[in-house]
């Protein structure tokens, strides 16, 4: 399997993370003693006061990009969007960011459960692209950059005979740099690219789901 997987190299490219208030409490006592039922002498009353510390927050891990010293680390995981719900144009644009997030995401990561589930089995590419990075991944070996951007988003919210919707979409990936244990290179590097795509998408159970991914040719 070749692990050569920039987002323009398939024809069919048919192949997801929290303060205490601090308790003051109050006692007072008083001097000398007092018959039952009378009122306290007077005195100095002496109070003490203890409060529980706040906690000092957890402070939250830094994100590192991988590079040849190792993985990536502490990648934040892709959120599903309320907009990315609903079955509308706006809903359906804003599901395309989400799936190019988490595309982003098994690159950097090599985990591609989140994408593989918003994804039918159907799309070739993206299936192919899931097996790539898995790949690519075992034996401890990583990826560095491969970064997607999709500076433009464009769907029209009107199905084809085949019951898929389009989105228009620019794709550009940086350069991708393949590295195993020890930060040697296995491979040449992927070169960046900047590629026009349409990606197909069906909306079932409620749930936006890509079919397929194709360049413009």
């Amino acid at each position: 399997m070749t692990s050569r997987i920039p987002i323009s190299s398939r024809r069919h490219i048919a192949a997801a993370a929290l303060l205490t208030a601090a308790v003051l409490t109050g006692t007072a006592c008083t001097s000398g003693q007092a018959s039952p039922g009378a009122t306290p002498s007077s005195g100095s009353p002496a109070t003490s006061s203890s409060a529980s510390p706040t906690p000092t927050p957890t402070p939250t891990a830094s994100y590192k990009p991988a590079d040849a010293s190792g993985r990536a680390q502490n990648v934040p995981i892709p959120v599903l969007p309320e907009a990315a719900k609903a079955e509308t144009k706006e809903g359906l644009e804003a599901f395309a960011r989400y799936w190019f997030e988490q595309l982003n995401f098994a690159y950097e990561t090599g985990d591609t459960s989140g994408l593989t589930s918003v994804t039918s089995n159907r799309c070739e590419f993206c299936s192919n692209v899931a097996r790539s990075l898995e790949t690519n991944y075992q034996g401890d070996g990583w990826l560095a950059g491969g970064r997607i951007e999709a500076p433009s988003i464009s769907a029209n919210f009107e199905p084809g005979t085949d019951g898929n919707y389009q989105v228009v979409v620019q794709v550009q990936q940086s350069m991708i740099t393949y590295f195993r244990p020890g930060g040697s290179q296995f491979r040449t590097p992927t070169p960046p690219s900047d590629t026009g795509n349409v990606m197909l998408t069906t909306f079932r159970g409620g749930a936006w789901q890509v079919t397929g991914l194709h360049p413009i040719q």
